[in-house]
């Protein structure tokens, strides 16, 4: 399932959703009443960003699916933190990786991560690219590198298979939280996992970050939702075993989940899911006091 709408470079959200130049004239007019003293002025951003050129000769074992083209290069050069959004703004691209790829199985993500290793290149792995601590920041991972690569999971995605009895979900490690949501519905399965970046995030970041729900009152975190995890690392691949229980020593998996994509790239995962709602219903409370609603919401749990 792949969406053709497009995100915006620098900005939390859509392309067609940016401020036209009437409402950002509003917007100015509202900072400088509530902030009087300062006189913003609207500028107008270049249609193309301005993306230093590549001097990087992409191999041929990459050329298939690899890009260099300005706007994916710059839309893959740091996340939504704050700083970014407002180095995003001022058209700063000057640290945009030299290529972006998009490997389409794993075996092309082991290509990627061999060529870097091979050409001692950084490997970015790119989720949804909401990552507010760094993550995704190509300045970061260039350190003394010879280069950038973008790892883009964009094309390892969608519900691949279903167990219904063990309410299992295979899941590719790229797909956004309301593709995913949508494919599980039309087995009248959800996986619950709401992270406050759902819409623009990605399985694989949420293991990789080992993302918290909304749903705090049950299951949240995904480490309690994952069942096994398939990661590509430069030395080979691991495929946690997929198993009822188990007791016996560490377990591989926790390794995995949280480390930011230090140790390898998640490709996929088998999530465990449950039926759908059949019905829903919500309700406001308030309360006076604070300490109110935490025994209220420790009762609820």
């Amino acid at each position: 399932m792949e969406s053709t709408r497009e995100r915006s470079i620098w900005a939390w959200g859509w392309r067609d959703k940016f401020p036209d130049e009437a409402a950002r004239r509003g917007l100015a007019q509202m900072v400088q009443i509530m902030v009087p003293g300062v006189k913003p002025a609207p500028r107008a951003l270049p249609a193309e960003p301005d993306v230093p050129s590549s001097t990087l000769a992409v191999p041929d074992a990459l050329a298939s699916f690899a890009s260099q083209a300005p706007r994916d290069r710059a839309s893959h050069a740091r996340g939504r933190a704050f700083p970014d959004l407002v180095a995003g703004f001022a058209g700063d691209y000057a640290a945009a990786p030299d290529v972006v790829v998009r490997p389409r199985d794993a075996d092309e993500v082991a290509r990627v991560l061999d060529v870097c290793a091979t050409n001692n290149w950084a490997a970015v792995p790119f989720g949804g690219g909401t990552s507010v601590v760094g993550g995704v920041d190509s300045k970061l991972a260039r350190g003394n590198r010879g280069a950038v690569v973008s790892l883009d999971l964009s094309a390892l995605v969608g519900v691949r298979e279903v167990d219904a009895t063990s309410r299992l979900a295979r899941i590719g490690a790229g797909t956004l939280g309301p593709a995913l949501e949508a494919e599980l519905e039309t087995h009248g399965l959800t996986l619950r996992h709401y992270p406050q970046s759902f819409e623009f995030s990605t399985l694989g970041g949420w293991l990789a970050t080992r993302a918290g729900g909304h749903y705090a009152t049950g299951p949240t975190r995904i480490d309690e939702l994952a069942h096994a995890v398939s990661l590509v690392t430069p030395r080979g691949s691991l495929e946690t075993h997929r198993h009822p229980g188990s007791g016996a020593g560490p377990e591989p998996q926790r390794w995995i989940i949280g480390s930011e994509g230090a140790l390898g790239v998640i490709t996929e995962a088998w999530m465990r899911v449950v039926p759908r709602p059949r019905w829903r219903a919500s309700a406001s409370v308030a309360f006076k006091q604070f300490e109110a609603g935490v025994s209220a919401a420790r009762a609820l749990a």
